[in-house]
């Protein structure tokens, strides 16, 4: 019987479930500050008004048989390969490795192939222009215009483990704790984990495909979304909550270690994601 207050906003849960209109799609929304989650929607949803009396068996069979499968809450249960999403993350994981630098350039004819292989990885780039992004192409520049071959270059460096290492601080491969059930917790790969997993070695195109967030990489909605909180907070590091109060006592988000780098490294990948979207060439 306590008043219990969510930190969801109305108004931007009702923009996100627009957007989506008829889509089958998941948005989740945190404040980076507090580790309040703003919104979090998935769609097809289904009217829980359904469940209050006890729900019939033709209501239950149609909502469990449904194609869009309007049961499965795919903000946390959801796990996709994050794509692009990635590249943030790995531009860190490069800065902190000491691997690459801002200014730091790879060549970029449109492909990549590894040292002693002439089998070519394409950049997404190359069937639109028919060539790279450009003739070298820096941190700044490959996080705005979505470079894979600076990313495949990278991942290569780094090795698959290491990039384990260093993402997993940001909650890839982790439940992240949000107060609510049944959340999963995705897949950072390594090759302990195919080891475990499938009981085979780790080939190097795996590591190629995993350094833009393809492969055996999956991730929910929401791991995304606090993986970017925490960008966005240069390394604070909140467990996402729904409930925002109980009897008008604050239920304040658990912060976990934070995760500790040079100002100049999150400034770095800052301005990349501002040129996604406002930069002239940027991919959003």
């Amino acid at each position: 019987g306590a008043d219990l207050v969510l930190n969801l906003d109305i108004r931007i849960q009702r923009a996100a479930f627009d957007a989506l209109g008829d889509r089958r799609g998941a948005v989740v929304a945190i404040d980076p500050r507090t580790g309040g989650v703003l919104a979090l929607v998935s769609t097809p949803g289904y009217d829980t008004n359904l469940f209050v009396n006890g729900i019939s068996s033709a209501d239950y069979s149609a909502l469990r048989d449904s194609p869009d499968v309007p049961l499965f809450n795919r903000a946390i249960q959801g796990q996709y390969p994050p794509g692009s999403t990635i590249k943030p993350f790995m531009a860190m994981a490069g800065l902190e490795s000491g691997l690459v630098t801002p200014e730091s350039t790879v060549p970029d004819p449109g492909w990549y192939s590894l040292p002693g292989d002439s089998h070519r990885y394409r950049d997404w780039i190359l069937r639109i222009r028919g060539t790279g992004h450009a003739a070298r192409v820096n941190m700044n520049m490959a996080i705005a215009e979505s470079c894979d071959v600076y990313f495949y270059d990278l991942a290569r460096r780094l090795t698959i483990d290491r990039m384990s290492e260093y993402l997993s601080p940001f909650g890839l491969g982790e439940r992240t704790g949000v107060d609510t059930t049944n959340e999963r917790r995705g897949v950072l790969p390594s090759t302990h984990w195919k080891r475990d997993a499938m009981g085979q070695p780790w080939y190097p195109g795996e590591t190629i495909s995993a350094g833009i967030g393809q492969g055996y990489m999956l991730v929910s909605p929401m791991q995304l979304a606090v993986a970017t909180s925490i960008m966005a907070s240069r390394g604070v590091r909140h467990t996402p909550r729904l409930v925002k109060s109980i009897d008008g006592v604050l239920v304040e988000a658990p912060l976990l270690e934070p995760i500790v780098a040079p100002p100049e490294y999150w400034q770095a990948v800052h301005e990349g994601m501002i040129e996604v979207v406002h930069g002239q060439r940027g991919t959003a």
